[in-house]
């Protein structure tokens, strides 16, 4: 669509009546805590309700996460039909989460499913040896894509949605994601952020039920040897983007 959020290198992937599908770089709360930080949620309506010209109060539900460390594609619902939907298929697995990832070290196959029982710990999550009444199955199915300089780099699709399932994961097996020292990463990045990108979503539209696949490129500096980032690739972190164009000089309607 080539419509532009807030920077000139912040991607909007979609907007419709029902959908508003964006890229949220790391470090950027999806919604707002007691921490009193923005939050993309916020950034959002204003967006919406300067692009669409808006009276009064905008609608946007939140129907998915992603931890404030981690970037990618992000969708909100504009409705709440939408929202409902959305939230519906998200509960019964009726999407697609593909997220891709840089490890420290390497997985224990090179392609493999992962099932864990994890249960919440406070602002954490960890892995318990058994079922238990507070505790929920995790799984994901994962490929490597390569290794190199100790590093391995993943493709993951997500078939449970736990809070840092991935992260938590590849961090019981050893092989923690680069940058996520909050579960065993040797260092952190420079901007706090972790080499945990959520790379594509594939959903049914809430109302014409067509399957849409909303897709990112990796963002400038992903810390993958060789890497280069395309000439259109969003910005890694919420700090990379000091200047925001005011939400009026987005393109009209």
């Amino acid at each position: 669509m080539g419509i532009e959020f807030l920077h000139h290198r912040w991607p909007v992937f979609h907007a419709d009546n029902h959908l508003l599908v964006l890229y949220k770089p790391a470090g950027l709360l999806v919604q707002g805590d007691v921490s009193g930080d923005e939050c993309l949620l916020d950034l959002a309506r204003g967006w919406v309700k300067q692009r669409y010209r808006k009276p009064g109060n905008v609608f946007l539900g939140l129907v998915h996460r992603l931890d404030r460390p981690v970037a990618g594609v992000m969708m909100f619902a504009r409705t709440s039909k939408a929202a409902a939907r959305l939230s519906a298929a998200l509960r019964s697995r009726e999407t697609r989460k593909c997220y891709w990832a840089v490890l420290e070290g390497r997985p224990p196959s090179a392609a493999g499913v992962l099932v864990d029982q994890i249960e919440r710990d406070g602002r954490s999550s960890r892995v318990v040896a058994a079922r238990s009444a507070t505790s929920r199955e995790a799984r994901l199915s994962y490929r490597v894509q390569g290794s190199a300089s100790g590093r391995s780099q993943v493709a993951v699709e997500l078939e449970t949605g736990r809070r840092h399932q991935i992260r938590l994961q590849f961090a019981h097996r050893g092989c923690p994601i680069v940058g996520d020292v909050r579960y065993g990463a040797s260092a952190p990045l420079p901007a706090r952020q972790i080499a945990l990108f959520a790379k594509e979503l594939a959903v049914a539209h809430p109302t014409r039920k067509e399957v849409l696949t909303f897709a990112s490129p990796l963002p400038v500096g992903w810390p993958w040897p060789g890497f280069e980032s395309e000439a259109a690739a969003p910005l890694w972190n919420r700090a990379d983007y000091p200047i925001l164009l005011p939400t009026a000089s987005a393109p009209g309607i």
